[in-house]
């Protein structure tokens, strides 16, 4: 291609990095959407967690102490 200054093999090495780049990109944008979407599961199942054992522990307050609550052997 006259005027350009550039040869057919540079034009096809920059096409294939700009080709590269794109999916890339495109893969990058897709895992931003699941770890966005893990952070989310992540700060609910923290909130139910956290209220699961505030709960717990208002059993253990309120028990008579007949049944002692102990963590499971493997613990």
């Amino acid at each position: 291609m006259a005027g350009t200054g550039m040869s057919d093999d540079t034009r096809e090495r920059i096409e294939k990095l700009e080709t590269e780049v794109a999916h890339q990109a495109h893969t990058i944008d897709e895992l931003n959407g699941v770890v966005t979407e893990q952070a989310r599961q992540i700060e609910r199942l923290t909130r139910r967690m956290t209220a699961l054992v505030e709960h717990v522990e208002e059993l253990q307050d309120l028990g008579d102490g007949t049944v002692p609550v102990t963590k499971p052997p493997h613990y």
